[in-house]
């Protein structure tokens, strides 16, 4: 089993992270590039929970989304063709005086398979830094979302003209 732990400081709130985390919609791959379209499947959704298959690379799982407390996000895996186990993701929010918010995330992955287990054993060793690559992205992709949010498409003013 690996367990990875990622930090990252950003611009959007806890909410807005979360808003973006939670984001099953076609576009989900423009914050997180390892949930491509083509996996993403949404069997369940409720107030602060959702069951939802995704991946990307002939790697996929099923997920159980828990947002109901507003500073942490948990996600089970339920069902995958590598990861078993314990596996999942936990990201924890803290709000800055300073108005940003600590991102602390602890992805855990236990092979369920040979596969599972040699991709657990590169992400625990030299794989993290795709892990942290990954991440890195999706907060500057989040940061991008939110900042652009309430901005006019220059696509419509453009019509209006």
């Amino acid at each position: 089993m690996s367990t990875v732990h990622l930090h990252r400081r950003t611009t959007a709130t806890p909410e807005q992270y979360v808003a973006g985390r939670t984001d099953f919609g076609p576009a989900r791959s423009k914050l997180f590039a390892n949930s491509s379209d083509a996996y993403l499947k949404l069997h369940h959704r409720t107030g602060s929970h959702a069951d939802v298959t995704e991946g990307s690379g002939g790697i996929w799982e099923r997920l159980h989304y828990d947002w109901s407390d507003p500073a942490r996000v948990v996600l089970t895996t339920i069902d995958s063709n590598v990861w078993g186990g314990a596996s999942g993701h936990i990201y924890t929010f803290t709000r800055r005086p300073d108005g940003t918010t600590d991102v602390d995330v602890v992805v855990i992955r236990e092979g369920k398979n040979l596969m599972g287990r040699l991709l657990g054993f590169v992400l625990g060793t030299i794989g993290g830094g795709v892990l942290e690559k990954a991440f890195e992205n999706s907060v500057r992709a989040i940061e991008a979302r939110n900042s652009n949010a309430g901005r006019p498409d220059p696509g419509i003013s453009d019509l209006a003209a």
